[in-house]
């Protein structure tokens, strides 16, 4: 389009600088160009491309592809057959990239390709039109059914850059693993367009358990970002394996509780610091959890009144967001999290939230992971019991109520208390609200 603002693909300043590591060695930003040419060339017609990808290297080579093609990626929240069918009905013809197995898809579907052989791409490094719709990310489903939010490629550059203030990275060498997908919203913004971006690497990997951290840490030069979520922060602790140096660790997906970030930048010599987000506007506030509870606004973006809530606006936010948190703002710039709207529970004229109730069930010792659930026979947060599920090996159900009870008021008590052998949780780390009505479905059989 004549006149629309062109910004670079990638944001390092030549050619040999590493884009990624792959089994220890680098992989230059001329290679990365010569494959983002070459799985462009590839992809199935139309203005959709699902991007399955699960190693990250290859899904920011398939995001590249799909942008210097002019072609905006759909993001499910999930490879499952249900989330991928009802993206696949609203995008009809819609192709799709993928380096794993699928289920059974009514579209064209590209395995990712060989990689090419040797080459240092195209000359120049492309650029994207600002206003080009590069994504379309959807929610995770923790609150319902999944929602695509549209995201243009200045609003994700511009995030990159406001991210890279607020965490204190310098543009520059830096390298970040993840243990979240690149799919999600949290993990599309800081595990592949903040290095893409800003001139750090990518591991491609997705590791969860801590000994896979460290190794794949292991992998990479410092200075290093680890990129993850509060129950992989809790294994990396709890897990009695060391990490190597690390620059910063960054949280986000649940909150974190400041004990855990306290314990994780003891034992790992680290700043933690936690972003609070949505996928609907992205990363819009950074807090260090260990020295404040206040969250700050990333550059750019204020907290403005909305209706009788709060909404997000400026920077690179898209528009105006309303937030389904409570918030308790000191400036415009400056808020402190009171819990989600839909959290705040009302038992008996009593109110809690079950963040916090969350908090008291996993600091007991014992409890590997737990969450409370309201029934779905609750309405507007007049909640008449909960129910929680809880994996405690070594725990009785008698046990862990005792706890409970010197923790929380009665009236929130569980009712019934169910202790399984995992939680469903996703990648990110978050329970989708299926999942958990699934739970409550089997134990009330």
């Amino acid at each position: 389009m004549a006149g629309a603002q062109l910004l670079p693909l990638v944001g390092h300043p030549d050619r040999d600088r590493p884009i990624a590591w792959r089994n220890g060695a680098p992989v230059s930003v001329a290679r990365f160009l010569a494959e983002v040419e070459h799985v462009a060339a590839a992809l199935p017609p139309g203005p959709h491309v699902m991007n399955l990808c699960e190693d990250r290297y290859r899904f920011m080579v398939a995001l590249a592809a799909a942008l210097v093609a002019g072609k905006t990626c759909l993001l499910p929240p999930n490879r499952s057959e249900r989330a991928l069918a009802q993206v696949g009905a609203a995008y009809p013809g819609c192709g799709t990239v993928t380096d794993a197995p699928l289920p059974r898809l009514d579209a064209p579907v590209v395995d990712y390709p060989a990689a090419p052989p040797a080459a240092r791409g195209p000359a120049h490094v492309p650029a994207v039109a600002a206003d080009h719709p590069a994504a379309l990310v959807f929610t995770s489903g923790s609150t319902g059914e999944p929602q695509p939010n549209l995201k243009r490629w200045g609003k994700l550059v511009a995030g990159a850059h406001a991210e890279s203030a607020a965490l204190g990275i310098e543009s520059g060498a830096f390298n970040v693993l993840g243990t979240v997908p690149p799919q999600h919203m949290y993990g599309l913004e800081s595990t592949v367009l903040l290095p893409m971006l800003l001139g750090g690497a990518l591991h491609p990997a997705r590791p969860l358990l801590a000994a896979d951290v460290r190794a794949a840490l292991d992998a990479m030069p410092a200075p290093r970002v680890l990129v993850t979520t509060p129950i992989h922060v809790r294994a990396c602790v709890e897990g009695g394996t060391g990490l190597p140096e690390l620059a910063l660790l960054v949280s986000a997906a649940a909150p974190l509780a400041p004990e855990l970030a306290a314990a994780a930048e003891r034992r790992f010599r680290t700043r933690v610091v936690e972003i609070y987000g949505c996928s609907e506007a992205g990363m819009v506030a950074t807090r260090r959890t260990t020295t404040t509870p206040t969250w700050r606004t990333m550059p750019g973006v204020r907290l403005v009144p909305d209706g009788d809530g709060w909404a997000f606006t400026g920077g690179h936010v898209h528009g105006r967001v309303r937030t389904n948190d409570v918030l308790r703002p000191a400036s415009d710039a400056e808020f402190l999290l009171e819990g989600r709207a839909r959290d705040m529970l009302n038992i008996a004229g009593k109110r809690a939230s079950l963040g916090d109730l969350n908090h008291k069930l996993l600091e007991i010792p014992g409890v590997e992971d737990g969450v409370f659930h309201v029934p779905q026979d609750a309405t507007d947060g007049q909640v008449a019991r909960l129910m929680a599920f809880v994996v405690a090996p070594g725990l009785t159900e008698g046990e862990i109520l005792e706890a409970l009870r010197r923790a929380i008021d009665p009236a929130f008590l569980p009712r019934p208390l169910v202790k399984v052998a995992a939680l469903p949780r996703a990648a990110t780390g978050k329970l989708p609200l299926e999942a958990l009505r699934l739970l409550e479905a089997e134990a009330e059989r």
